[in-house]
This record gives structure tokens, C-alpha cells and sequence, in this order.
């Protein structure tokens, strides 16, 4: 039990280092103290020490099943996953005022593309990533690791909005964010959104498909299982 109780203390370092970006006073006085270049380094450097632990922790854990595999289980990820690839890297890849992008480039509301589905493609991608590997594994470890990371991608999305919507101004942000949604898909049900941009959707549905297909056939070499039925 002591490296269960590991993979638990490991779990929630995990989360107490992702809750700081939300204590706003904390990390303004952190930034004023140490400078944001130095904020930002020193976070890195503890996030990717907590996630090598937290790995380290749920390899060693020991495997208390909760529920048997069944065959039928493998299909679960291997029909989410590429749609999580797609809202990953087309996240990524995209100009996003709202949330987590590669691109600072900016933003047409009158053709939103993949933030027509969500404006916060990457962490709903990175919450169904998790989500849909949980029916495969149904030991204690497991669950417990791919509930955290699905909760944690999600937690703070309101926050994130708010936030965003104080630094562009009410009426920038009404402008900007009408034809999307944090909810996936309801601003497409409610009509407020059209699948426009098709050059945006080839760099999402490519590049996903292309990590989807390296995930897909690199599982067996990094995990060790094969993720195929």
C-alpha cells in the first residue's frame, strides 16, 4: 500500500501546482517578486517534475482491480481518441484568443472554424484523451490517474473565461466569442456557429489524424500494450 499511497501524495502535488495559475493574487505577487520570466521557468520546471513523479508513482502502484477488461473496452479510445487528436492539435495549431494556442495571430469571429465545436479545443481534447481511457483500465491507479487528468483538464475553464473576457473588454469578447462556446457543440446547435475555414480544419483533421495514427501504432513500444483489438 505505501506506493499507493505514493501515486495519492503525487496526485495531489499534482493538483495543488495546477490550482496555482488560478489563485490570481498569489501568482501576480509571485510574478512581481520574481519577474514573469522567472515565474514562468520555475513553473515549468515544477510542473514537469510533478508529472515525471506522478508517472513514476502510477507505474508502481500496485494494480487492485475494480472492474475486469473486457474486449469491447478497447473500442472506447480507439473511437475518442481521434477526435481528441483533432481538438488537440488544432488547438494548437490555431489562432485562439480564448484559451491554450501555439498561434498569437488574430482571430476572425466570422469564420471561428474548430472553435465553432469548442473555444477551448485543447483542454476538452486532453479530457477525453483521459476519459476514454478509463473503461480499458479498471484497476484503482488507473482510474484514479485518467479521473484526475480529465477533471483537471476541464477545472477552470469558467475561470479562464473570465479572465479572458476582463483582458479583451466586454464588448471585444461579445464580438469575438458569439459564434462559439466552452460547452462543445452548443453554439453549433443553437446556430450561432458554422463549420467555416476548411484550410483550418485540414491543419486540425491532418495533423490529428497524424498523431492519432503515430499514438495508435506507437502504444505497444511506449506503454507496452497494444491498444488494438
Amino acid at each position: 500500500m505505501a506506493f499507493m499511497a505514493e501515486l495519492l501524495s503525487a496526485m495531489l502535488l499534482f493538483i495543488a501546482t495546477h490550482a496555482l495559475p488560478t489563485l490570481g493574487s498569489l501568482r501576480a505577487r509571485l510574478i512581481g517578486w520574481l519577474g514573469r520570466g522567472v515565474y514562468l521557468g520555475l513553473y515549468s520546471l515544477l510542473s514537469i517534475a510533478t508529472l515525471a513523479w506522478l508517472a513514476l508513482a502510477f507505474h508502481r502502484a500496485p494494480y487492485m482491480e475494480i472492474w475486469p477488461f473486457a474486449e469491447w473496452t478497447r473500442w472506447v479510445p480507439l473511437m475518442f481518441m481521434l477526435p481528441a487528436c483533432v481538438l488537440i492539435v488544432g488547438g494548437l495549431a490555431l489562432p485562439n484568443p480564448f484559451s491554450l494556442s501555439l498561434r498569437g495571430d488574430a482571430f476572425d469571429p466570422e469564420r471561428p472554424g474548430l472553435l465553432a465545436v469548442t473555444r477551448h479545443p485543447v483542454p476538452w481534447g486532453l479530457a477525453l484523451w483521459a476519459g476514454a481511457h478509463i473503461p480499458p483500465n479498471g484497476d484503482a491507479a488507473a482510474m484514479l490517474l485518467f479521473a484526475l487528468l480529465s477533471a483537471l483538464s476541464l477545472y477552470g475553464l469558467s475561470a479562464l473565461d473570465r479572465r479572458r473576457r476582463a483582458a479583451l473588454g466586454d464588448n471585444v469578447w461579445i464580438r469575438l466569442s458569439l459564434g462559439t462556446s466552452n460547452l462543445p457543440l452548443a453554439a453549433l446547435l443553437a446556430r450561432r456557429a458554422r463549420l467555416s475555414r476548411p484550410a483550418d480544419w485540414g491543419i486540425a483533421l491532418g495533423g490529428g489524424g497524424a498523431l492519432y495514427l503515430a499514438l495508435l501504432f506507437g502504444h505497444e513500444y511506449a506503454i507496452g500494450v497494444s491498444p488494438l483489438p
